[in-house]
């Protein structure tokens, strides 16, 4: 165990201490970091208010389009064609164009505009003329706005699981959603960039003619085993750090600018509520308070209800377990060529369970229970994700207990398989290996 240890030791060091390893450690955190600040920072950055110049021959929605700090409304000139040459001279943002309709109602209008008309303007535009549209059809039938609105209702339904004593427990399906996503996605980027650079370790050491030197010091195995729990270190400190890191990046930026923060998340809602009618303030602001109460009890009562321990025991499990088993084959493939670009016959079978798993987590995310997702949460190869996809929908506990020890029945029969294989080619050079060679190798006597 001491020579697994020191080539640990050595497998970690010598990573961590790369320039790769330090820039990769650093530059993650600021990636996924700026996936939420970016957006947040540049609608906040530009300040510049759009004027748009209306031509409204219905003459009845202009005085609707109040506008807001980043855009203004003014009335066109009454002809398009001058309100159109007016728009390059007085140096608008745009024209807005709403023909006079045929039918008593309009429904349609035109933007013109030097660059094309950003999204936030069309959709503020569209929102404006649909409320007073549907206004407008709500007072020819006689109905009044304000109490459509008041009937209007938002409809939560909770989902609560009965077990066999009849004990109940509430759950949220969007929240398990997203958490096993997360979960399997991570372990998949976790095995293939890890995993990867195990087997170019091995290609390195076996090309530069190094492992006849530590070959005779260590037993192969050990040799496999060190460079495999080694990078596993090295991948648990990245996460960790990047976890520390990205945490500290976002929790900062949510504390240094707090007030431009609420700006953005009153502007998204305003965004998204203006399908309803203005005409009511105090009715909208009501539904919308009653709406917000509802919500937080709702994502509450959804976030208390999950078991997080066992999803994270579940995922340190298979975050580990899918590691090494995989990081198995993948040195064994690389001990079985002489260079990177000779792995490619080799990974497709060894990646064809991993990409497998990904591509079916939809069908298993909207079935957690069906066989499908059962008989791929047992497969020791697509087990690491698919059995992560299911269990925030929740698991038995017999069946994580199964797919678990298979996991690991499957990490001893690979390690063995990888071991039988990495022992011979380690130190084979150049000759073309195929399968059937691979297969030869496995009954060899050491």
């Amino acid at each position: 165990m001491s020579k697994i240890n020191l080539i640990i030791q050595r497998e970690y060091l010598t990573r961590v201490k790369k320039r790769s390893f330090i820039v990769l450690t650093f530059l993650g955190p600021l990636l996924m970091a700026s996936i939420w600040i970016i957006p947040i920072y540049l609608s906040n950055l530009s300040k510049e208010t759009k004027v748009i110049s209306v031509l409204d021959e219905t003459g009845v929605f202009f005085d609707k389009f109040t506008g807001d700090e980043n855009m203004q409304f003014i009335q066109a000139v009454p002809q398009l064609k001058a309100a159109k040459e007016n728009l390059n001279k007085m140096g608008n943002y745009a024209l807005l164009f709403i023909p006079k309709p045929d039918l008593h109602i309009p429904n349609t209008a035109i933007i013109y505009s030097e660059k094309q008309a950003s999204l936030d303007v069309k959709n503020y535009i569209k929102g404006v003329m649909k409320k007073e549209i549907e206004a407008q059809k709500l007072a020819a039938r006689g109905i009044n706005p304000e109490t459509l609105l008041s009937i209007k209702t938002n409809v939560f339904i909770s989902s609560i699981k009965v077990d066999g004593s009849g004990k109940e427990e509430k759950t949220s399906t969007e929240i398990s959603m997203a958490l096993g996503m997360f979960s399997a996605i991570l372990i998949y980027f976790f095995i293939f960039l890890f995993g990867a650079q195990v087997m170019r370790g091995v290609i390195e050491e076996k090309t530069s003619r190094i492992i006849e030197v530590i070959i005779s010091s260590v037993k192969p195995f050990q040799l496999m085993m060190g460079k495999i729990l080694g990078i596993a270190l090295v991948g648990f400190t990245q996460f960790m750090l990047w976890v520390i890191l990205t945490s500290t990046l976002v929790f900062g930026f949510q504390y240094a600018y707090q007030d431009e923060l609420k700006t953005f998340q009153n502007t998204q809602i305003i965004e998204t509520s203006q399908g309803m009618f203005p005409d009511s303030p105090t009715e909208t602001k009501i539904t919308e308070t009653q709406t917000s109460n509802e919500n937080i009890g709702f994502l509450i009562d959804a976030l208390t209800s999950i078991d997080y321990t066992i999803i994270l025991g579940s995922f340190l499990f298979y975050f580990l377990g899918g590691y090494l088993l995989y990081a198995a084959l993948f040195a064994a493939v690389g001990s079985a060529v002489d260079s990177e670009a000779d792995t490619h016959q080799f990974m497709m079978p060894i990646t064809i369970p991993l990409i497998l798993s990904i591509v079916m987590a939809q069908l298993i995310i909207n079935d957690p229970n069906g066989p499908i997702a059962f008989w791929m949460s047992m497969f020791p190869l697509t087990s690491p994700i698919i059995m992560m996809l299911r269990i925030p929908f929740g698991v038995p506990y017999w069946e994580i207990f199964t797919s678990a020890t298979l996991l690991i029945i499957g990490f001893v029969f690979t390690t063995w398989i990888a071991a039988k294989i990495y022992r011979i080619g380690i130190l084979m050079y150049g000759k073309k290996i195929g399968y059937k060679e691979l297969w030869k190798w496995l009954f060899y006597k050491a």
